[in-house]
């Protein structure tokens, strides 16, 4: 599937974790940075480290992987940032548990926070999206602040436990939950707001080559917290209440067609909980994934402001 050879079940760690192989990735087309591995709890990670000068981590949520962010990074490398893109565990070329129980809040911020331990990240600006906000920002706040001098945050939020989901949202859990073999295309065509194309799509859904990869998939939905004492409730919370008193320098991005988190009320929700921030920057003709639609202009966005 998608050019894959070879067998995708050979791979054996101290637990079931399943590798993509690599063939699955030779269609991806604009997306040529070799990737660099480290090994994980027992798993092999995968992120791209690129470029010279100040570092950039830009995290992907649900359910995409480093590709998402192809778009932004070439107006970052340009202007002489280096981007740092991890995939997380379950995604991209990243190993695979193959439990759906092994997946957990804790697990993928643990993932990100030894990530900049072992590059020995500095003075690094988080750029975040989706899920890549609540892992990426308990990061930047509770786990390593020191490492981190600048937030950028992108359609994304906290869960305290004590957030409303909409109805359709609860939909979109079960959908996503009771169909083992999701279609990992369907909620990214539906949140944007252009026509994606077969090669974007198959770069997508590259590293999946059957249901049994999809674990990471299936279980994002379910680890929102739907009670304050639900697991990642507690980090959501104090996440929360270290940015509202936190003075380093922050941007907002907020689409203007989020069909999942809507600018209003969600996107001004949000930027309450970055009191440095400058006004929020709606990008027009976008929709939840934004970088699809107007991924350059929110690169030479950031690094005008980095370099600023």
């Amino acid at each position: 599937m998608f050019g894959c050879s070879g067998n995708p079940h050979g791979y054996a760690a101290l637990m079931e974790t399943l590798r993509t192989p690599e063939s699955c990735f030779k269609s991806v087309e604009d997306f040529p940075y070799e990737p660099q591995y480290r090994e994980w709890q027992g798993m092999r990670l995968a992120h791209v480290d690129v470029g010279e000068g100040p570092a950039v981590l830009l995290l992907h949520g649900h359910p995409t992987w480093g590709y998402l962010w192809r778009k932004v990074m070439p107006p970052l490398l340009d202007a002489g940032f280096r981007c740092v893109v991890p995939d997380l565990p379950g995604f991209g070329r990243s190993d695979k548990p193959a439990d759906d129980g092994w997946y957990t809040f804790d697990r993928h911020v643990d993932s990100i926070a030894s990530l900049t331990d072992e590059l020995g990240l500095e003075n690094t600006s988080l750029v975040c999206h989706d899920w890549g906000g609540p892992v990426g920002l308990s990061v930047a706040t509770i786990e390593r602040p020191e490492r981190f001098s600048g937030l950028v945050a992108m359609d994304t939020g906290l869960f305290s436990g004590y957030q409303k989901m909409s109805d359709s949202w609860h939909h979109y859990k079960d959908f996503i939950q009771s169909h083992r073999d999701v279609r990992v295309e369907m909620p990214i065509q539906g949140g944007t707001s252009t026509e994606l194309s077969d090669e974007v799509i198959a770069a997508y859904t590259a590293p999946f080559p059957d249901a049994d990869f999809k674990a990471g998939v299936r279980t994002f939905p379910g680890l929102v917290p739907l009670s304050p004492d639900s697991p990642g409730a507690a980090a959501g919370r104090a996440t929360g209440e270290y940015l509202r008193g936190d003075t380093r320098p922050s941007l907002l991005f907020w689409a203007d067609n989020d069909p999942a988190l809507p600018l209003d009320p969600v996107g001004h929700q949000v930027q309450t909980l970055f009191p440095t921030a400058e006004p929020l920057t709606v990008v027009e003709n976008a929709g939840h994934f934004l970088q699809e639609d107007q991924g350059a202009f929110i690169g030479e966005r950031i690094a005008d402001w980095l370099k600023a």
